[in-house]
């Protein structure tokens, strides 16, 4: 089976930092196969026998942990469900949309019902988010880095782990691991 690890919050600043040679090391130590990394921002492609996600998710924590001495959240979608999730984008076919401006936050649960419906957010203008299952596609024309729309913000209101990708990358992660 092949997975996409997406590690939350490495190698920004100066804290949390991994070489990506070294998590390859670490990952193929857990009996891991084909381990490929894309970017420095925690994406890894992998193969792996075992079908129990969260077991695959809390060793990857336990030996990070272990390895460099801080803690790191992992969340894990198969390459089908990557597929999906690109193919469903709500966003992709609207009129005037630049590609550029897409993301999508991987959450590491489905949110409460309740609260994804009762999540008030004062987005900018022409800003955009629609939470689908375990994604929230996100639609952010002034860019991401001026949104309001970021993963403390979906995981204080929605109560679940959250890490956010550009369009670019999600693409390529699907091109890696075909």
């Amino acid at each position: 089976m092949k997975y996409i690890a997406l590690l939350r919050g490495i190698n920004i600043g100066r804290s949390k930092r991994i070489k990506m040679a070294d998590l390859v090391k670490t990952l193929e130590s857990l009996g891991f196969k084909n381990v490929k990394t894309y970017l420095q921002s925690g994406n890894v492609i992998f193969e792996h026998d075992s079908g129990d996600i969260t077991e695959i998710v809390l060793s990857i924590e336990r030996k990070i942990s272990q390895t460099f001495s801080f803690s790191v959240d992992v969340i894990i979608r198969t390459k089908d469900e990557l597929e999906n999730i690109v193919k469903g984008n709500p966003f992709i076919k609207e009129p005037d949309i630049e590609l550029d401006k897409l993301h999508v936050t991987f959450l590491s649960d489905i949110p409460d019902q309740k609260a994804a419906l009762d999540l008030d957010v004062n987005t900018a203008e022409n800003e955009k988010f629609e939470i689908i299952g375990r994604e929230v596609y996100l639609y952010c024309p002034n860019g991401y880095a001026r949104t309001k729309l970021k993963n403390d913000m979906f995981e204080k209101k929605l109560n679940t782990t959250a890490t956010t990708r550009n369009w670019k990358t999600a693409n390529k992660l699907i091109e890696l691991s075909s």
